[in-house]
This record gives structure tokens, C-alpha cells and sequence, in this order.
């Protein structure tokens, strides 16, 4: 991909070979990348180059093949962790932000918390970052609380400013919701939290892909994120986490690579990040996630979010002008999501239709539960729009829905 003083998106679009296709005999318009995000040939190649040429396990072996694979592995946790500014000791290679999230609800909470203490959580958080707090409110007698929502899909900062009290523990809360688009002010929360003592773990599935993140001036304690959705392989992601917990925490998971020394007597277990890296990793699907921090690095983020903004922009404009359809989340500064309702419409119903139009959009709960209930709705349509998509993909959705919209009503 060659880069010019204003990228030539068009050229940026080519990188990515599924969008050529077509579906039910239509152009693919591909609006589910927040669920998952489609992946340019630099990174097909980065993966395909590596069991070609390199493929060995990792830190077992000191043949050429092996130093390669350990080079290869290593060389992408250097370079994600310069994509968000931190030190790569203090990034544990996952396999997503959920294992991430877990990891902290094991390793961290478990062993600290107690019958009276309080995780707190917000109303847009996606499932991952619900149920693994659930499971351990269960076993150590803590209990969740909620931070309600503005109208306009925004979290209510007053509300949290009165539940974020004394015996709250943990914060966990979202960078960018995957319902809404809504951006949580994330320094701000976290300088709250942080005056009252109080750790903060954010969510950045949703954040990294389509904005710059510098982790160290957001003030969080754990930053986890998600590679399947920034142009990476399936299966990968990290987690970011301060160097006291990281000393402070005891391994998650036992097994090869997270020791020292081990014997019947007892084991001794290897430094951080390592220490919670057991067993053979998906080395070439972080070796994938590597080339597509520097895809994205490559354009920069900035263009990325401009870009994304500007669809955005013309998105809503269009949807807004279609009689009977609802948007879900209008916060200012929102990220490209637009979740919609067609009045008469069943959600799953539309997403058929659009997708014989070759347009596929998300329909369903979003695995946000509790933020469908606080809508009263079962179901939305969700279009998430990504720097690749085009003016002319956000018309054809907008004539699609209209054409879906006259069959269903």
C-alpha cells in the first residue's frame, strides 16, 4: 500500500480482497466491522508467509527455524505495544479481550475481593465484560453495580459520579460502546476513579481499530483489546496492565513457557508477561496482528478516524431521512455504529433481506443484553462502518432499506 499526502482510499480498499466478491449475485457491502473487521493481504500474507518460511514453536528451541518463529512473535508484541504507547514487557499477548478480561477477573479480582466490595459496570457493556465480574461476585460475595445512561445513549456522569463510593474495587467500563458508538470519556473517568483508590479496567475492542489510543494518558490500571477486529487474525489480541499488578498477580493459567523451574516441590514462575502466556501461543496469528498494527500505522489513525467519521457523517443523514427507522445512540463524538430499528420491522427480518441485497449488517442483541432491555427492544440492525467502506456503500444501504422497508411493510 503506498501512502499519499491524502490517502486514495480507493487504493486502500484494494488491499482487501473479500470486499471484491459478491453475494447473492450482488457487489459485497460489508457493514460488520464491529463484529468483525475484514483483513487486508498484508496481514493474509504476514500469516502466510510465516508457516511457509518460519513456521516452529516459540522460546524452545535454538535452531534456526525456532529463533525465526521467537523473532517473529516477539517483533509483533514490540510493535502493537509502540501502537499504544506502552512497554512491551507489560503486554500480555491473549487471544482477545475476553480471555484478557478473565485473565484480570482471575488473576486480579479473585484473590483481592471480599463480601461488601463493589464492581462497577455501565449499561453498555458488552458480555465479556458482565459475565466474568458475575462469576466472581459468586465466588468471593461481592456484588455488581450499574452506571445508568443519558438519553442520548451517553454514560450519565452524574450517576457515576454517585455510585463510583467507598467500597467500589473495580471499575470496568467500555472505551467505545459496540451498540451505540458512544466514546466514554476515558482520562476523566479513570482520574476519578483513581482519587477514591479505585482500579479501573477498560474495554478497547472497539476503540483501537478506529482511533488513536496512547494507554499511558488514559490513567487506566488494565487496557485489553481485541485483534480480529483491527484487520488481525481471529484468535489474538492483549492485554495491557500496569507493572505492579503484573508483579503483584499470580499466573492465570499453568502449563509450559510461564516457568522458570519446576519441581514436585514446587515451581517458579517466569517474569511478566510471560508468567501468564502458557503453552504454545497462536504465534501466526500474532505474527498476523503485528502487520496489521502497522497497516493501520501506515495510514495513521488519525486519517482512520477521519475517514470513518466522515461515512459516519453521511450515514446518519441518510438513515435519519428514512420514514418509520429509528437510530439507538446519538452521542456526540460517537464512533461509526449506527444501531436501527424500522418501525414494523423485525430486526433479524431486515438483516435477511439487506443481505439478498448483498448489504450484511449485524442483527441481533449485540451480546448487550442488558442494554437491549434498557431500550425495550429484543433486536437492533447494526451498521458499523470501517475507513474501507465508501460513500457509494452507505447510499446502497440507505436504498436498501428502503426497498426492505416497502416489502416488509
Amino acid at each position: 500500500m503506498t501512502r499519499a499526502k491524502h490517502t486514495d482510499w480507493s487504493r486502500v480498499r484494494a488491499d482487501f480482497p473479500v470486499l471484491a466478491r459478491q453475494v447473492h449475485g450482488k457487489p459485497l457491502v460489508y457493514l460488520d466491522s464491529a463484529n468483525t473487521s475484514q483483513k487486508p493481504q498484508q496481514v493474509i500474507a504476514a500469516v502466510d508467509t510465516f508457516y511457509r518460511e518460519h513456521n516452529a514453536n516459540v522460546s524452545r528451541a535454538v535452531h534456526a527455524l525456532g529463533s525465526e518463529a521467537t523473532e517473529a512473535y516477539e517483533g509483533a508484541r514490540r510493535r502493537l505495544a509502540a501502537f499504544v504507547n506502552v512497554p512491551a514487557d507489560e503486554l500480555i499477548l491473549t487471544s482477545g479481550t475476553t480471555f484478557g478480561i478473565n485473565l484480570v477477573a482471575y488473576s486480579w479480582a479473585l484473590p483481592r475481593l471480599k463480601a461488601g466490595d463493589v464492581i462497577l459496570l455501565t449499561r453498555m457493556e458488552h458480555h465479556a465484560n458482565i459475565v466474568p465480574w458475575q462469576l466472581v461476585c459468586e465466588r468471593t460475595g461481592a456484588s455488581l453495580r450499574v452506571v445508568e445512561l443519558a438519553p442520548d445513549g451517553s454514560l450519565d456522569m452524574d450517576d457515576l459520579r454517585a455510585k463510583l463510593t467507598g467500597d467500589v474495587k473495580l471499575l470496568a467500563f467500555t472505551h467505545v460502546s459496540n451498540v451505540l458508538g458512544t466514546v466514554n470519556p476515558v482520562a476523566d473517568i479513570c482520574r476519578l476513579a483513581r482519587k477514591l483508590g479505585v482500579v479501573t479496567l477498560v474495554d478497547g475492542s472497539q476503540a483501537l481499530p478506529h482511533r488513536a489510543v496512547d494507554i499511558p494518558l488514559l490513567g487506566c490500571d488494565f487496557y485489553a483489546f481485541t485483534g480480529h477486529k483491527m484487520l488481525g487474525p481471529t484468535g489474538t489480541g492483549g492485554l495491557w496492565a500496569r507493572r505492579q499488578h503484573l508483579r503483584e498477580m499470580p499466573p492465570f493459567l499453568g502449563g509450559g513457557e510461564m516457568i522458570k523451574e519446576v519441581r514436585f516441590e514446587g515451581t517458579t514462575f517466569n517474569d511478566a508477561p510471560h508468567k501468564f502466556e502458557a503453552g504454545t501461543p497462536n504465534i501466526a496469528g500474532v505474527v498476523g496482528l503485528g502487520a496489521a498494527a502497522d497497516y493501520l500505522s501506515a495510514i495513521g489513525m488519525a486519517e482512520v478516524e477521519a475517514r470513518e467519521q466522515a461515512l459516519l457523517a453521511l450515514a446518519t443523514q441518510r438513515l435519519s431521512a428514512i420514514e418509520g427507522l429509528r437510530i439507538l445512540g446519538t452521542a456526540p463524538g460517537k464512533a461509526a455504529v449506527i444501531s436501527f430499528l424500522v418501525e414494523g420491522a423485525h430486526a433479524h427480518d431486515l438483516a435477511t433481506l439487506l443481505d439478498l441485497e448483498g448489504i450484511a449488517v449485524r442483527s441481533g442483541h449485540h451480546c448487550a443484553h442488558p442494554l437491549m432491555a434498557h431500550f425495550g427492544v429484543p433486536a437492533t440492525c447494526r451498521a458499523s462502518l470501517a475507513f474501507y467502506n465508501t460513500e457509494a456503500e452507505v447510499e446502497k444501504l440507505a436504498a436498501g432499506i428502503e426497498k426492505v422497508r416497502k416489502l416488509l411493510l
